[in-house]
């Protein structure tokens, strides 16, 4: 694989004032976790890629991201959760339960 793991962070913004996760800080929180990546020598090949994403279509439990190659969910509140995402799932591949998103949750 060219990366370890690639995290997506959901940045749509609905039209209209519709909840979406952009409303949530999703951009800050997007921006934190690249820095957050970087500071701790886990960007770039063989490690973790941090990306933009448009409609995840998971907006019921935003803001939203998704770590691949396992594909599991998170939803997020604050920096702190960030950098517990970073420091056990794309650090130390240990899925952070306590945010993961409920399977059952949608738009």
């Amino acid at each position: 694989m060219y990366y370890k793991h690639h995290i997506f962070f959901c940045l749509n913004q609905r039209p209209g004032g519709e909840d979406c996760c952009a409303q949530h800080r999703a951009q800050e929180a997007f921006d934190h976790c690249k820095s957050q990546v970087k500071a701790q020598g886990l960007a770039g090949k063989g490690q973790v890629r941090v990306n933009k994403a448009g409609c995840l279509d998971r907006c019921a439990g935003g803001p939203i991201a998704v770590v691949y190659p396992e594909g599991v969910w998170y939803s997020y509140v604050d920096k702190h959760d960030i950098d517990e995402i970073v420091e056990s799932h794309l650090k130390n591949g240990v899925v952070v339960e306590r945010l993961v998103t409920p399977p059952h949750l949608g738009r």
